[in-house]
């Protein structure tokens, strides 16, 4: 099966090309999708290159809009049967991504989510993340009975159709809950997988924030009551 990946960037030229040679060295047929959103250091010009090189396709923004806006740009050019979701660091290991594919075909499966929970040795970046991460989950199996445990894990994988036809609106970290809110509401089965993960830190450049917390749950609040 073919995946696209989409990998949105916003000043990462330190893990820039770490990450995307793990991603091209993935043994599975694929489509690389790089969107560039107005990064200030030498992260276009490391894109750039690859790109050049045929190596991924590349789209820019000319300013700043978000991570679910890059995530927007770069699904209106995936051809693969499945989209899924790759951060430009390093907290993610896309050796895990061909696990997810495969547990897609055996359940010929809607979404595959990557879950840091089941994976006891999983690490944590900082506790108000992991409980405002648990926070969420809880608030999206109440509203929408996806019975997930990881609301807020990067690796969402789901067929590429289906992602599109959602009509995703997000601009910036509300990406994970609205896809969540709309597979919910179309009561697609969501299957998961555990997953490696190690977090960084705020000072090595971890983006989100606590009012990113806040904007999720009014997302999840908000898509059901609408």
């Amino acid at each position: 099966m073919k995946l696209s990946i989409i990998v949105p960037v916003f000043n990462e030229e330190d893990s820039l090309p770490i990450i995307m040679d793990r991603l091209f060295e993935l043994s599975v047929e694929k489509q690389i999708i790089a969107v560039d959103d107005a990064s200030s250091d030498n992260s276009p010009d490391i894109l750039k290159k690859m790109a050049d090189a045929g190596r991924l396709t590349l789209f820019t923004h000319s300013q700043n809009q978000g991570k679910g806006a890059a995530i927007v740009t770069g699904l209106a050019h995936a051809t693969g049967e499945y989209t899924i979701i790759q951060d430009a660091d390093l907290e993610y290991d896309p050796n895990d991504i061909p696990k997810m594919l495969a547990a897609a075909g055996r359940h010929n499966a809607d979404a595959v989510f990557g879950s840091r929970i089941h994976n006891p040795e999983a690490g944590v970046s900082y506790r108000r993340y992991y409980w405002g991460g648990k926070l969420l989950t809880l608030l999206a199996n109440i509203l929408y009975r996806v019975n997930i445990s990881d609301e807020s894990t990067c690796y969402k994988m789901v067929k590429t159709d289906l992602m599109k036809s959602l009509n995703l609106s997000c601009r910036r970290f509300e990406f994970c809950p609205e896809l969540v809110a709309k597979l919910g509401k179309r009561k697609i089965k969501i299957f998961e997988i555990p997953i490696y993960y190690s977090p960084r830190k705020i000072e090595a450049g971890k983006k989100i924030r606590w009012h990113d917390g806040l904007e999720a749950i009014w997302t999840l609040i908000k898509l059901r009551i609408t």
